[in-house]
C-alpha cells in the first residue's frame, strides 16, 4: 500500500489550526472536508500537477477548490502557526542549532507582477522576486521573506533575524 500523503500525526496538529467550515444557509453543494482538501494540495505541491488535473478519484474535491481552501489558509495564517507550532516541538526536542545560522537568497520571475516585484538585475531587468531564507545550523528554515528582486541580501540580513518566531 503506497504511504499515506496525509498522515495522522501531521493532521492532529493542523487540525486545530483551521478554520471551521461554514455552513451553507441556502443550502447548496456540502463542503469538501478540510483533510481531503489538504490531501489534495499537498498531491498537487508533491507532484506538482496543474490544480485542473488533480484526480477526482482522490476524493478531494476538484483542484480549485483545494487551490481556495490554500488561499483562505494562508489569509487566515495557519501555516505561519503550524510553521511556529512545529519549531517550538524542534526547539523542546533540543532539534535546533542555535549557534549558528545561514542565509541565503533565490531569485525568481514574476511574470505577472505583483506587490513585491523589482527589475531582476540578472535577467534583462524582467520583473522578478526574491526568497531571503534563514536557517538554524542544521538547515531548518526558521524565517523567509519575499522582497522585490533588486533587494540586496545584505539589507535583508537584519530583518531576517528580527523575524525568528519566539519558541
Amino acid at each position: 500500500m503506497a504511504k499515506p500523503l496525509l498522515p495522522d500525526e501531521l493532521w492532529e496538529r493542523i487540525e486545530p489550526l483551521l478554520p471551521p467550515l461554514r455552513s451553507h444557509p441556502k443550502g447548496g453543494h456540502p463542503w469538501v472536508e478540510n483533510r481531503e482538501a489538504l490531501t489534495g494540495i499537498l498531491f498537487v505541491l508533491r507532484t506538482g500537477i496543474p490544480w485542473e488535473y488533480l484526480p477526482q478519484e482522490m476524493g478531494c474535491g476538484c483542484g480549485m477548490t483545494c487551490w481556495r481552501r490554500l488561499r483562505d489558509w494562508q489569509a487566515a495564517g495557519v501555516w505561519q502557526r503550524l510553521h511556529e507550532l512545529l519549531l517550538a516541538e524542534l526547539n523542546v526536542a533540543d532539534k535546533i542549532d542555535w549557534s549558528r545560522a545561514i542565509v541565503d537568497s533565490a531569485m525568481l520571475r514574476a511574470m505577472c507582477g505583483g506587490l513585491k516585484t523589482g527589475p531582476n538585475p540578472t535577467d534583462r531587468r524582467k520583473p522578478g522576486s526574491k526568497h531571503h531564507l534563514l536557517t538554524d545550523g542544521w538547515g531548518v528554515p526558521l524565517v523567509l521573506i519575499l522582497t522585490a528582486a533588486n533587494v540586496h541580501d545584505v539589507k535583508e540580513l537584519l530583518p531576517l533575524v528580527d523575524h525568528i518566531p519566539p519558541v
